[in-house]
């Protein structure tokens, strides 16, 4: 005998109805996601043999090592890799974005990416010299200039109140020393 469910109708379903049919597009894999999945695992592999061969003892407070945060991350996004690659195979699929305030069709804004990336690389190859309390404030204002903000004072205030802060809560709190550059002997 066969079991049959009730429809909303008030009929019964046959034994053919009782599974759920799949569209072809829902039996096709999608390839991309095996990617974003490949990506996961190699930077987690590369986390977990990068933090296997650190040297320790450079931090001056450092009850758990360096090794622990890049081993968790590593860890978890090698579960990530796995849960998603399941989901994967068993026909999961991301839901496409409607586009909140965006029009999806509208090409990306090459100028701001290039200029952001312009500011990252401004910023590590200033660091060592200018130090990272004048290289930190100039990357806070700046992405906040680049991204739309147009209150050049306070952008800056904040960019330095951020990049003296960050400075002091590595050195003091985590006794990680980043770079005073110029300002070395004054901070």
């Amino acid at each position: 005998m066969t079991a049959t469910t009730d429809r909303p109708d008030g009929g019964d379903l046959g034994p053919e109805d009782a599974t759920p049919k799949q569209s072809p597009q829902a039996e096709k894999n999608d390839w991309a996601q095996f990617i974003v999945c490949a990506v996961l695992v190699v930077v987690g592999a590369l986390l977990i043999f990068d933090a296997l061969t650190l040297a320790g003892g450079f931090a001056k407070v450092d009850p758990v090592g360096p090794k622990l945060f890049p081993l968790v991350v590593g860890s978890g996004l090698l579960v990530c890799a796995v849960i998603l690659a399941i989901a994967i195979t068993r026909g999961s699929k991301g839901e496409a974005d409607e586009g909140e305030d965006i029009d999806p069709e509208s090409p990306g804004d090459w100028k701001t990416v290039g200029m952001l990336v312009g500011l990252f690389v401004a910023t590590i190859a200033l660091v060592d010299f200018l130090g990272w309390a004048i290289t930190g404030g100039m990357l806070f204002a700046g992405a906040a200039t680049v991204l739309g903000s147009r209150h050049y004072v306070r952008n800056i205030v904040i960019g330095a109140v951020l990049s003296v802060a960050s400075f002091y809560a590595f050195y003091s709190g985590l006794g990680i020393p980043l770079p005073a550059g110029i300002l070395d002997g004054i901070l």
